[in-house]
């Protein structure tokens, strides 16, 4: 069979990301440019930390039980050390070091 036969025969795949040592994959929320009481926030402020939603977790972080971390969670994250991710049109996904990680939001259960 020809190699032109073979490529049209293969499924397509889906690339994924997966962080690799003590990160943790994030995709960044949206920038708020209004604040609670109305105030339009110009678009260069400086913010030391950011929140956004776990997408993936590296094996080591999984296993490291010093890390309650999972899939999904919303975190904050100083931005000081991430490496922005070339994957998406809006470039919001993130490999950050887990000690850039600051806190994890947790629903409380009562």
């Amino acid at each position: 069979m020809s190699e032109a036969g073979d490529s049209t025969k293969r499924k397509s795949t889906i690339e994924v990301v997966e962080p690799i040592g003590k990160r943790v994959l994030i995709r960044k929320d949206e920038d708020k440019k209004v604040t609670k009481q109305g105030l339009h926030l110009p678009d260069k402020i400086e913010i030391p930390t950011i929140t956004g939603r776990v997408v993936a977790v590296s094996a080591e972080i999984e296993r490291d039980e010093n890390y309650p971390i999972k899939r999904y969670d919303r975190v904050l994250f100083n931005p000081k050390h991430a490496i922005p991710v070339d994957f998406e049109g809006d470039n919001r996904l993130f490999v950050i070091p887990i000690e850039d990680v600051v806190a994890v939001f947790r629903r409380e259960n009562g």
